[in-house]
């Protein structure tokens, strides 16, 4: 049986990612900073108090994974502000680097210990965190935030490769969640399973690298 731990469950990409580990007789960590009645009902491990931006957010995780070895790490929690130049607002842009950029990486410090030989960590990130593929600007914080968030993937593929762990850094798709008010191509359903099998094609071979959810590179 496999262990799996996702950040940001109780909605969205995360919920679906629950729900499809839970359906594949995983055993299944949902950390979130409230639970609600869709999560509950899926019958998995709920640690509610997650809140990625602070020590004791981190300190919950850490003691609600306590002794717990992890097989796959899916870190998803992110937020989405927008910056346009003219107005820029420092202190979104701050949040979104400390909840999409640092709290991924110190989740993943955290619970280095914990990753079996042969785990998996997943980052969810952006394709607006490439700076190739980036013809519209606009969305400061965001794209920086993703944009680190992807040279901290690469760096951890890295580090983590010593211990037999690969990373993978994936791009769901443009998602109907309430980050982007409901629009988008795709359902959240959808792109968790999308990913999830990437997730399992995801090996030393390929760690490291930057994936659209339908299996297409993308640049940096």
């Amino acid at each position: 049986m496999q262990t799996v731990a996702i950040t940001g469950a109780n909605r969205g990409i995360g919920l679906e990612f629950a729900r499809y580990y839970q359906s594949q007789g995983a055993k299944v960590y949902a950390l979130c900073r409230s639970s609600n009645a869709e999560l509950e009902s899926l019958g998995v491990n709920v640690i509610t108090g997650a809140e990625v931006t602070t020590d004791q957010g981190l300190d919950v995780i850490a003691q609600g994974l306590a002794g717990a070895e992890l097989d796959i790490l899916i870190c998803n929690a992110g937020i989405l502000r927008d910056e346009q130049l003219g107005s820029l607002n420092i202190e979104t842009i701050k949040q979104q680097f400390e909840v999409n950029t640092l709290a991924p990486l110190l989740i993943v410090e955290r619970l280095e210990s914990q990753l079996k030989s042969g785990a998996k960590v997943a980052m969810i990130t952006s394709r607006m965190g490439s700076i190739e593929d980036n013809t519209s600007g606009g969305r400061y914080g965001y794209r920086m935030s993703k944009a680190a968030l992807n040279a901290a993937s690469k760096s951890l593929s890295h580090d983590l490769r010593l211990n037999n762990v690969s990373v993978g850094i994936y791009h769901p798709g443009y998602v109907q969640t309430d980050m982007v008010g409901g629009r988008g191509d795709i359902s959240a359903d959808v792109a968790a399973t999308r990913i999830a099998n990437l997730i399992a094609q995801l090996s030393l071979q390929n760690t490291g690298v930057f994936y659209h959810s339908n299996g297409q590179q993308l640049p940096w």
